[in-house]
């Protein structure tokens, strides 16, 4: 239909004549009839010159839109990445999820048929217990009732039989209650309060005793593609193949790294860090806006603060250059937010390696860098609790 329009206006209406100018004063394409003298001293030009001019304007416009058809499509392929991806999360956390809940579940049962069987050993305990004293009070109660009936055969004699018998008699009877009379046993019954008082607290606390805590679990939807997080989330390894995740806007693409779950605003946090053996790692704290995807340099104007270490070569990120009286097997990040102040330290010996000033505004996340582990033993860099010999 617009094709067909267009044709129509190659003949001018008024003068059926060709248009082949153009007044840019009037922006309408003109006949030569039309253009004298109605359009004399307005600039007319060539009619095509114009097309081409209009064009040239145009293209710039034409390369933006297919610019922004791009950005438009490769978005459309990240979400349309996310669903089985999305998918993948969901099945991979509810299996873990269900692990642990059966370990809990587990522990639950193995506490309850433990609590169970010692009720039920110190109920036979005492039942034996009960069982033997009432042998013997039966005993007791025969030798009694033997003695009963013979003083009482003894008191229905008379004369000289009464009196050869009396001495007898009297002796046993003496004798059967020379004893202390008979008792009950305390605690006979089963001590309830020992078993059934504070009883969820007591497993739970015995269950707090036998689970590990984490001051730090790691985002997986913040690290590199080519990083591999533990099923705890707890621990940190470069991977042998590139995985295949979303370009989420919060995963680092362009470096070795991954955040923390957790940021933190205000207060005094500390947290441990094993490095092992591990070659190349970089342990700090970045501002939760820290470039991701491009190059950034790890320094405090860019929002990081940590720890390098390059084969044995420490830097405060990369730059200055620390020496260390010993290698580190573990790495103590402290950070005093309000104080303005995040350290690092050898908690073998609580050394400290490097403090770092800074009044901080932003959202703080851990931050760890991971490089290939090469020949070490140590693969992974994990994330622990503070050692409970060196907390400050």
């Amino acid at each position: 239909m617009n094709k067909k329009k267009d044709e129509a206006q190659v003949v001018c209406t008024e003068h059926l004549k060709d248009i082949k100018w153009f007044c840019k004063e009037e922006q309408r394409a003109v006949c030569h009839v039309c253009e004298f003298p109605h359009h004399q001293g307005h600039t007319v030009v060539p009619l095509e010159e114009q097309v081409q001019e209009l064009k040239q304007q145009l293209r710039p416009d034409l390369t933006a839109l297919q610019a922004r058809r791009r950005r438009h499509q490769e978005l459309e392929e990240t979400y349309e990445a996310m669903v089985p991806h999305l998918k993948g999360q969901r099945v991979k956390t509810e299996k873990r999820i269900r692990a642990e809940f059966e370990q809990l579940h587990r522990f639950l049962r193995e506490e309850e048929e433990a609590r169970v069987k010692a009720l039920g050993e110190e109920e036979e305990q005492k039942r034996k217990r009960i069982l033997l004293e009432r042998k013997t009070l039966q005993e007791q109660i025969r030798s009694l009732s033997e003695g009963l009936s013979a003083v009482e055969a003894d008191l229905q004699k008379d004369g000289l039989s009464f009196l050869s018998a009396s001495t007898r008699s009297r002796t046993s009877a003496r004798a059967l209650l020379s004893g202390s009379d008979p008792q009950l046993l305390p605690g006979a019954l089963l001590d309830e309060a020992k078993h059934l008082g504070n009883l969820a607290h007591r497993v739970w606390e015995k269950m707090g005793q036998r689970t590990t805590f984490s001051p730090v679990t790691l985002d997986p939807n913040t690290a590199t593609h080519w990083l591999s997080l533990s099923d705890d989330l707890t621990s940190v390894r470069q991977s042998d193949v590139t995985l295949e995740v979303p370009n989420n806007p919060e995963r680092f693409t362009r470096y070795p790294s991954v955040l923390g779950s957790e940021g933190f605003s205000s207060g005094e946090h500390c947290w441990e860090v094993e490095v092992g053996d591990h070659p190349f790692w970089r342990i700090g704290i970045v501002k939760e806006s820290v470039e991701r995807k491009g190059e950034h340099t790890a320094s405090a104007a860019n929002g990081i603060w940590c720890l390098f270490n390059d084969s044995g070569k420490y830097t405060q990120g990369t730059s200055q250059t620390l020496t260390l009286k010993r290698t580190p097997e573990r790495i103590r990040v402290q950070l005093d937010y309000d104080g303005g102040e995040v350290s690092f330290y050898d908690p073998e010996d609580m050394t400290l390696i490097y403090t770092y000033k800074h009044t901080f505004t932003d959202n703080i996340f851990p931050w760890f860098g991971v490089g290939a582990a090469g020949a070490a033993r140590t693969k992974d860099v994990r994330v622990c609790g503070v050692s409970s010999h060196t907390q400050l």
